[in-house]
């Protein structure tokens, strides 16, 4: 009897083991379609920001070669700065972004202001301006100047691109980035503004940087 009993834990535990390891591998790939499908709709919005983005650029004699394209719609622990390749119709660079404290703001959603003094991000299309000194990440930051009425005080309110470097440089979802590292400025990470610095001294013609929701 002890014996037919032993036989019978033999058997059964592999088959549950099994079990668990299928259904295991049944959430994972669950997981990994939920996050192909995520992806190709995030791919498809930027392209259609993009396509719109490379219009204006055109028109106003921007780069055609790139756009930096920032969605402050989408939770600020997953990647929402992505710098827009126009030639191979892609992301070439993505990260994090950190939007304004100011006027009760909050990490989960920002508020904006074109005002001096309220600490918010402007919503709009810039002009990339100079490169200059930053007391903030790899010490760089580059101007920005505001090309429509809901951001055309950010050259004045001293609204610039630049790092910061306790900002993590992978996505921290289901986490949102703390308050206070923004004043409207767009905040990144600093190996991101490095690539940044590496592909703005390449280029001959301002770049369109572009934030929505």
């Amino acid at each position: 009897m002890r014996r037919s009993v032993f036989l019978v834990f033999l058997f059964i535990i592999p088959l549950l083991t099994m079990c668990g390891n299928a259904a295991e591998n049944k959430r994972e790939g669950e997981r990994v379609d939920k996050e192909l499908i995520e992806r190709q709709a995030l791919l498809s919005r930027l392209r259609a920001k993009a396509d719109t983005a490379k219009t204006y650029s055109e028109k106003k004699g921007m780069n055609t070669n790139y756009c930096i394209l920032i969605d402050f719609s989408i939770h600020s622990g997953k990647n929402r700065f992505f710098v827009w390749d126009f030639k191979k119709d892609t992301v070439k660079y993505e990260g994090l972004c950190c939007h304004g404290y100011g006027q009760q703001s909050t990490q989960k959603t920002p508020v904006f202001s074109n005002v001096e003094g309220s600490y918010c991000s402007s919503l709009g299309k810039y002009r990339v301006g100079a490169r200059a000194y930053s007391k903030w990440g790899i010490n760089v930051h580059y101007k920005m100047h505001g090309l429509e009425k809901t951001n055309n005080n950010a050259f004045k309110r001293w609204i610039v691109l630049h790092s910061h470097t306790p900002m993590p440089s992978k996505e921290i979802y289901p986490h949102h980035l703390p308050l206070g590292w923004s004043q409207g400025c767009p905040v990144i990470n600093d190996d991101l503004m490095r690539k940044l610095d590496a592909l703005f001294k390449g280029e001959t013609k301002p770049m369109l940087l572009w934030i929505y929701i």
